[in-house]
């Protein structure tokens, strides 16, 4: 079967890159707290952005927010006088909160994640009993995007593409000649996501990030986040399709579906939850809105003892 929503963005990423006027400009924020990358792209021409993956401040042991790294996004946007169109979510990420909602209301924009973010409600709206009161059909995002669906930043354009397997809602958003692939994969002495949430799936996440490395080989990926893997000094979250495929430790070309699927088991078993995986999940498939207050005006993040 043809894979239009790739054929697609293939020409996207083909255009882009033989006329420059096509191509994004890209700023990325690194959170070092969290190792994570909030990438603010805009279009030169017409002064439109979207801000994809945002990071709250969060202090687990008082449980405290913060503003300083939204605040680092807010203070660009407004310096080099861009307007927000768009607030992307690659996945409802367990590993920090989102400033999706701060940012909105200081920025505007749409909030956006792709469609099968229900299926993560579904999931962790049981694990955390989060009750009848939590919607669990997407309604706290402006938009959900669906594999292949176009969108535009100014003049720029863009696609969505769904890669499943880090979590069952994973997107990845193509504009122009850059793609932004969320936890598919890392740097490639790195290697890839985990695959062993609730609805993950290792098999799923192999065929997610062959489908991206099908892109050409120039085609600009940034990643979500960087761990600096042993014996590299800087942290570093741009690479590309070709050297991706040659040099992923995990993926590479020539790793097998099977091989891989070993692997990412194997390694999965030994790894820790994430240090922010509560209070991140109960946020973000709450589109960054924290739980409803109680009755003394308070939010509460819920701990469930021995499920995870």
């Amino acid at each position: 079967m043809t894979d239009q929503a790739l054929e697609a963005a293939t020409a996207i990423v083909r255009a882009a890159h033989e006329a420059p006027e096509k191509r994004p400009t890209i700023a990325g924020f690194f959170d070092e707290n969290t190792y994570t990358v909030t990438y603010v792209v805009h279009d030169a021409e017409t002064k439109q952005a979207a801000i994809i993956d945002s990071v709250l401040d969060y202090d687990q042991a008082s449980g405290r927010t913060g503003f300083e790294s939204a605040e680092r996004v807010l203070d660009y946007v407004t310096e080099k006088g861009l307007e927000v169109e768009w607030v992307m979510e690659t996945h409802a990420h367990a590993d920090h909160l989102s400033a999706a909602p701060y940012l909105q209301e200081k920025l505007g924009g749409k909030l956006a994640i792709g469609k099968d973010i229900v299926r993560v409600q579904d999931v962790f709206g049981k694990i955390f009993n989060a009750g009848t009161d939590f919607e669990r059909d997407g309604s706290q995002f402006d938009h959900l995007f669906t594999d292949g669906e176009r969108f535009s930043i100014g003049t720029l354009e863009g696609i969505a593409l769904h890669v499943p397997g880090h979590t069952p809602a994973d997107m990845a958003y193509i504009v122009g000649d850059a793609a932004f692939v969320g936890d598919t994969m890392f740097m490639p002495d790195y290697g890839t996501a985990r695959a062993d949430f609730p609805g993950g799936c290792a098999r799923q996440l192999y065929q997610s990030i062959r489908r991206l490395l099908q892109l050409p080989e120039e085609t600009r990926i940034f990643l979500c986040h960087d761990y600096k893997a042993p014996g590299r000094d800087d942290y570093a979250w741009e690479s590309t399709v070709a050297l991706q495929r040659a040099h992923n430790v995990h993926v590479h070309d020539g790793v097998s579906e099977d091989e891989f699927v070993e692997m990412r088991t194997s390694r999965d078993a030994t790894l820790a939850m994430p240090q922010l995986i509560m209070p991140s999940v109960q946020v973000n498939i709450r589109g960054g809105h924290l739980p409803e207050p109680e009755d003394n005006g308070v939010s509460y993040i819920k701990i469930p003892v021995n499920k995870l």
